[in-house]
């Protein structure tokens, strides 16, 4: 199979580069500064046994020609970028007729629960992905991914629900690669588990490492109370850490622990958009659909998006703020 890696970043440049050594047909794809540097030098992979490049094809997006019909699609874009990129790529024709979002499978290693039902929308096969892949992307060109032994754990299935042969041979590169790739029939419960941990990520982002444990713990809180009112099942913290075990621990790279999540790294670079309305607002949705109160979850949205608005720094948010939104 062909890979197009749609988002080339921490999760899709790691990715892509580990498939790319193991010898799998490999393109990227990304946009701006990141575009130049991939092509002029290749995406250099930093990890905790040393350092790669992955002198991989580059691309802004579809061309004229036809995508061959063993592409599989692995869309690795934050989710708020989710809407824009199953548009540029749904209709791109497909070797013997046909199109992507007809023919092709689109596996999505995203967080958030958002992008599965969006993509069926548009794309016939949709191959949900839980993503523990610890790994940052703050320079054009470079991925630090601390991971270790093994680079990340891959929770792949079928969507809405189930596993068939392309989920099986996706994991079968991906465990040649080097990651931990097990196949699952209930991804979506593991997914909705990776959701419960991510409602940090924008406290994380918001206040940096110092941030209390105390508003963390209710973010979580909000999001089990959800969860439970909507009947969704999902993972719990101790069936999670039982599957990663030491499989995938956070190492130093370069004597550097890893700066930040994936929230952080968005206001660290200041991307101009950030994802908290996709992890912390899909618990404020559900929250709002069955009668359960969601303070701390909605706090953490609209201040993640005055972050970006007014370009405050990762962690640099007044913690009195905050807790002054919450209520």
């Amino acid at each position: 199979m062909r890979y197009v890696i749609i988002g080339a970043g921490a999760v899709g440049g790691t990715i892509g580069v580990r498939l790319g050594e193991a010898g799998r047909d490999v393109t990227l794809v990304a946009r701006g500064a990141h575009l130049d540097a991939l092509r002029e030098r290749g995406l250099t992979l930093r990890t905790p046994d040393g350092t790669v490049t992955g002198r991989l094809p580059a691309v802004a997006g579809p061309d004229d020609r036809p995508l061959p019909a063993d592409t599989v699609l692995v869309l690795t874009v934050k989710s708020q970028d989710t809407a824009a990129a199953l548009a540029t790529w749904v209709d791109t024709p497909v070797e013997g007729g046909g199109t992507a979002g007809e023919r092709l499978p689109i596996v999505l290693a995203q967080n958030g629960v958002a992008n599965e039902p969006a993509a069926l929308r548009l794309f016939a096969r949709v191959h949900p992905v839980c993503v523990w892949l610890p790994a940052t992307h703050l320079e054009p060109g470079v991925v630090v991914a601390n991971g270790h032994p093994h680079p990340g754990m891959l929770h792949l299935g079928r969507y809405p629900s189930g596993a068939d042969d392309t989920s099986r041979a996706v994991a079968a590169d991906l465990t040649a690669a080097g990651f931990v790739a097990p196949v699952r029939d209930d991804v979506m419960r593991w997914k909705y588990g990776k959701l419960l941990g991510n409602l940090g990520n924008g406290v994380q982002a918001l206040l940096g490492r110092e941030a209390p444990e105390a508003l963390a713990a209710r973010v979580r809180a909000e999001g089990e109370a959800a969860l439970a009112a909507a009947g969704i099942a999902h993972t719990t913290p101790e069936e999670e850490a039982a599957e990663r075990s030491d499989r995938v621990r956070h190492r130093p790279v370069d004597g550097e622990e890893r700066a930040g999540g994936s929230t952080w790294q968005s206001l660290a670079r200041g991307a101009g958009s950030a994802e908290a309305d996709h992890l912390n607002g899909e618990i404020v949705l559900l929250g709002r659909l069955h009668g359960v109160p969601t303070p701390a979850n909605a706090a953490v949205q609209a201040a993640v998006r005055r972050a970006v608005r007014e370009r405050i720094p990762a962690g640099g948010f007044p913690l009195a703020e905050l807790e002054k939104m919450v209520g």
